[in-house]
């Protein structure tokens, strides 16, 4: 049976290079290469998702654990890292589902100034400032902000990923920019 003109038949995914064929084969070498590559890039991401070292540790070793799961289920539709990286957004994204209590796992202190600006000069300082302002920013935007500002997605896809709305992922941004910009001006 021939398709007719107007239709294009649907392409087959690009072939698998050879270390990532073998991971998703179940090859603990080949995963391990593959975790070592990526790594850092997702615990970056789930440092600035989660705002906390310590959870963002926890977090990406869920990620590569439901990764080697899910390794199977890996079509090559997309770039590996793609795939990785929404993978990531997700388990973070299920993890503080469940657990909306990022007001607990910041402590109190007495003289906040101290700890606002870091205590080098140059911008180095102000990497540091970025990161804890980053932090302390309410989890929805925050949320937002590293979706959008950080990683790329559009908000048609942060909705999608977090079931809000699209105005309401535009309005967290705007918020979270906002609370930067006023936070890094002290």
């Amino acid at each position: 049976m021939s398709l007719p003109a107007f239709a294009v038949a649907p392409a087959d995914p690009p072939p698998l290079d050879d270390r990532l064929a073998r991971a998703c084969a179940g090859d603990e070498a080949a995963f391990e290469a593959l975790y070592r590559e990526h790594a850092g890039r997702v615990y970056a991401l789930c440092l600035r998702l989660s705002g906390d070292g310590a959870r963002a540790s926890e977090l990406t070793q869920d990620v590569f654990v439901r990764c080697w799961q899910k390794m199977g289920t890996f079509r090559g539709e997309s770039a590996f890292g793609s795939w990785l990286y929404r993978l990531a957004v997700n388990v973070v994204w299920m993890a503080n589902r469940g657990d909306r209590r990022r007001e607990d796992r910041v402590l109190p202190v007495a003289e906040p100034d101290i700890h606002e600006r870091g205590n080098t000069a140059g911008t180095q300082g102000l990497g540091i400032d970025l990161e804890r302002a980053i932090a302390s920013l309410p989890e929805g935007a925050r949320e937002v902000f590293v979706l959008y500002d950080v990683e790329g997605y559009r908000h048609e896809d942060i909705a999608r990923m977090t079931g809000i709305a699209v105005g309401t992922s535009k309005a967290q941004l705007f918020r979270a920019r906002r609370l930067l910009r006023e936070r890094l001006e002290r």
